[in-house]
């Protein structure tokens, strides 16, 4: 390729010539075709309401060796099954089949998952509208549905 245009009224021709190499870099391609709100469960959305289907433990990835409370969880909006992540110990204790949960962004890095749980990038924030943290810390009683 050759050199960059000097001189007067070579903005034009800069900005055109940054504007087609943008396309090169993969972060702009994803930002401006808005991939990760097409893929993404929530649909942009921080929190989301969902019905929990089971509750299953995955093994966490090495070096560790525990086993990870989880939730696959149907989201209202628009059906997709997700995997959210209990957070905290005596969690699963709260969350029973059938019960609506609001799940929030795990917070991994890039919105990937967090930690030694392979492929959660979603946790449980409420439980019935109540706060799972709240619960688990005994400041209130799980409502009877």
């Amino acid at each position: 390729m050759g050199k960059k245009s000097k001189g007067l009224r070579s903005a034009t021709k800069l900005a055109n010539r940054r504007a087609k190499n943008r396309w090169s870099d993969a972060y702009y391609v994803k930002r401006i075709l808005q991939v990760k709100k097409k893929s993404d469960p929530l649909q942009g959305a921080s929190q989301a309401k969902g019905i929990v289907l089971e509750k299953v433990q995955l093994e966490a990835k090495q070096p560790s060796s525990g086993m990870r409370k989880c939730a696959r969880v149907q989201l209202v909006k628009n059906g997709r099954q997700v995997t959210a992540f209990l957070p905290g110990d005596g969690a699963t204790k709260f969350v029973d089949e059938h019960d609506e949960v609001v799940i929030e962004c795990i917070g991994g890095n890039k919105g990937r998952s967090k930690g030694d749980i392979p492929g959660v990038r979603w946790q449980v924030v409420k439980v019935n509208d109540q706060s799972l943290h709240a619960l688990r810390h005994g400041r209130i009683e799980k409502a009877r549905k």
